[in-house]
């Protein structure tokens, strides 16, 4: 029988929107945790979940570390659950088993070398870095915060046993960037409790990590990310609290600014009623950046946030998945979004990897009379938001974030992307609307792909060094096929219009000659599209809308017609629906059923719009197109379905650029695009 959480006895008085209160919290981490516990029978028995076939760890052929390293991920961030409950009830159980007795009873086994379940030296392996330095980040930051849970459990005796392995792995190599978090909380709590570290190592690891922040509250990780709030946020004020402050105040105001910076834009990553937006690698985790919202009541200035619309959009991104029954995969969070998606996970992945989601459980740790437990639920800035969008730009990640009071749903717009991933490298983010996969057949969601039809190209000639007449290392097969942007550059908001580009192709590979310049004004439920061709040779490329699911095998419906001087495509499913309208530059527009691709349901429907040039020199053009989403299942009008009222196309404009246009839209506003000097605006 499939189980999923229900909310018993909502307080609708104190929480009107999601009946959530301090005591409902405690009975979702008590219902999380009974399902974890499913798969162990006694005290005795560590933790260990099936493994899921496919990408995710430990492969079949894995050494033994990685089964270990499994096992220790499972029991760490179980105890992202199992700790705050620890803190409020020491004799809390969960079938039958004291939660304080397990935990401490298998870390103090993980962390005894000789124990047949202890974790291994860094010196019993290959000199690299592994997901224990990861696990050991997760438990120490717990502890730092809530030390009473376990680790007062100890006598002094265990605590010198365990010490050294401790010790080793806080004192061992890591990754750059967010990795180094993981040590820093590791050493400051050795060092807190007395043992002996390498002053030196922390505070080196301390000031690469200030080094990478970047500005608005944000850090720079691979590209900019969701780990930009979980970690560098949420992992450090902590820190700050309860070790920074006193040992490293400089650095720790560090820290302390850029999350109050921070602060300022978190609620509108969120939707109306707290939805996630899948964005950024990692997406199993999903709620781990809603561990910033009790984190904010932890501030120096805990005022930032409306404690009232905190809560309610914590509480509400934890009900948008822990309330699905296809969450749950062997009793715990699966490895997708909603359901199980192999197509959605990396492999660095595992079975208890998702657990990692319920960081926000540490608003358990904040006092009951906290104002993040006592203020009335609110929505902030939708009260007032009516129809109108709000936009959000945030210069220094590249981010954009848009609020549409039409529909409820949030979208984050992203400008510094560094390689072709659909977690990063789509055009707009939707929190209702999850992204779905790249289809290299063509139409994929929410992407401008591309493919050539230069013959050197479908010969396999190498277009770069054509020149020579030699036939370099060029795939034809894979010219053949569909392909995202390369990058994607942030150019700047001018006059409330958005400016980007995405790199086709990459140099050496010819990039200048395979740009397309985007600009996006930004309108109720959606988004005007003014984007300016530069292809250099023959082409073909496609733009999609957003995925929509086929909920219950039923298709989505889609309809077509032409009038004026426009092109209409719409698809709709119950209690969704998007358009797709083509002004200028468009060939066709269509529609395709992808499997596989998509984070709700195995088969979707993507609309899209077409177009080929088969010149041998093809000239720049401007193409110009809406797309527009809604949250109900009323029929579009003409109105909303023609928003703009005129387009008028300047080869060249007043400021002396080529190939701008002037917008306006059916509320008689207007819109300059103008690309002037954009390839000089760029910020990476």
């Amino acid at each position: 029988m499939k189980r999923k959480f229900e909310i018993t006895n909502p307080d609708l008085e104190l929480s009107p929107m999601t009946g959530m209160t301090r005591e409902h919290y405690i009975d979702l981490a008590k219902f999380l945790l009974e399902g974890a516990f499913s798969h162990v029978d006694s005290m005795d028995q560590h933790m260990s979940f099936p493994i899921v076939p496919g990408k995710t760890y430990p492969q079949p052929n894995a050494p033994e570390w990685r089964y270990r390293a499994a096992d220790f991920e499972a029991l760490e961030r179980t105890f992202t659950l199992a700790g705050p409950l620890i803190q409020i009830d020491p004799d809390t159980t969960i079938k039958g088993i004291n939660l304080r007795d397990y935990y401490s009873l298998h870390f103090y086994r993980a962390f005894t070398p000789g124990h047949p379940n202890s974790i291994p030296l860094p010196e019993e392996l290959p000199d690299s870095n592994y997901q224990f330095t990861c696990e050991f980040g997760g438990l120490f930051k717990t502890l730092l915060l809530m030390p009473d849970t376990i680790w007062t459990h100890y006598s002094e005796e265990q605590k010198n046993e365990m010490v050294e392995c401790i010790s080793k792995w806080a004192h061992h190599r890591t990754t750059q960037n967010n990795w180094r978090i993981f040590n820093i909380v590791a050493l400051s709590f050795l060092k807190k409790y007395g043992y002996k570290i390498d002053d030196e190592l922390l505070k080196s690891h301390l000031l690469w990590i200030a080094s990478y922040h970047s500005g608005n509250g944000w850090y720079l990780e691979q590209t900019y990310n969701y780990y930009s709030i979980s970690l560098f946020i949420v992992y450090t004020t902590i820190w700050n609290r309860t070790f920074g402050d006193e040992y490293y105040p400089e650095i720790a105001e560090i820290i302390e600014r850029s999350a109050q910076q921070l602060m300022k834009s978190l609620p509108s990553f969120f939707g109306r009623d707290g939805y996630i937006n899948m964005w950024s690698r990692s997406i199993c985790y999903r709620t781990w950046v809603s561990g910033a919202f009790p984190v904010s009541f932890m501030l120096k200035n805990p005022e930032l946030l409306d404690p009232g619309w905190a809560r309610r959009l914590c509480s509400g991104s934890l009900l948008q998945f822990v309330t699905r029954e296809d969450f749950y995969y062997n009793e715990i969070p699966s490895l997708g979004f909603y359901g199980q998606k192999e197509y959605m996970v990396q492999n660095y992945s595992c079975a208890g990897s998702p657990f990692l989601m319920f960081l926000p459980f540490i608003c358990l740790a904040l006092p009951e009379d906290s104002p993040f437990w006592t203020a009335k639920e609110n929505d902030g800035l939708w009260e007032s938001l009516g129809n109108d969008s709000n936009k959000l730009v945030l210069e220094n990640p590249g981010l954009v974030l848009v609020n549409h009071g039409k529909t409820g749903t949030s979208e984050i717009i992203p400008g510094k992307v560094y390689y072709d991933d659909p977690n990063y490298s789509k055009l707009s983010y939707n929190t209702h609307f999850p992204w779905e996969d790249h289809d290299p057949s063509g139409g994929t969601a929410m992407e401008y792909c591309y493919r050539s039809l230069d013959p050197r190209d479908l010969r396999g000639d190498d277009v770069n060094f054509y020149l020579t007449g030699l036939t370099v290392d060029n795939d034809a097969l894979e010219n053949q096929k569909f392909t995202i942007s390369q990058s994607m550059v942030f150019n700047g908001v001018i006059d409330d219009v958005l400016y980007r580009q995405a790199i086709m192709r990459k140099p050496p590979n010819n990039g200048v000659g395979y740009i397309l310049d985007l600009a996006e004004i930004a309108i109720p439920g959606g988004v005007i599209r003014v984007d300016r061709t530069r292809l250099a040779f023959e082409y073909e490329i496609t733009l999609g809308h957003y995925g929509l699911p086929h909920l219950d095998g039923k298709n989505a419906v889609v309809k077509q017609f032409e009038k004026d001087n426009r092109k209409v495509i719409t698809a709709s499913i119950p209690g969704r629906s998007l358009a797709l309208i083509s002004y200028r530059g468009w060939d066709q527009l269509e529609s395709l059923v992808h499997s596989n691709r998509n984070a709700e349901a195995d088969e979707s429907t993507v609309i899209f719009a077409r177009k080929k040039c088969l010149d041998k020199n093809p000239p720049m053009e401007l193409l110009v197109t809406v797309m527009l989403h809604k949250m109900d299942d009323s029929d579009w009008t003409e109105e909303e379905l023609n928003p703009i009222k005129n387009i008028e196309i300047e080869d060249v404009t007043k400021s002396y650029s080529t190939l701008g246009a002037t917008i306006t839209i059916s509320d008689s506003k207007v819109f300059k695009v103008d690309f002037q000097d954009i390839d000089g605006r760029r910020r990476c």
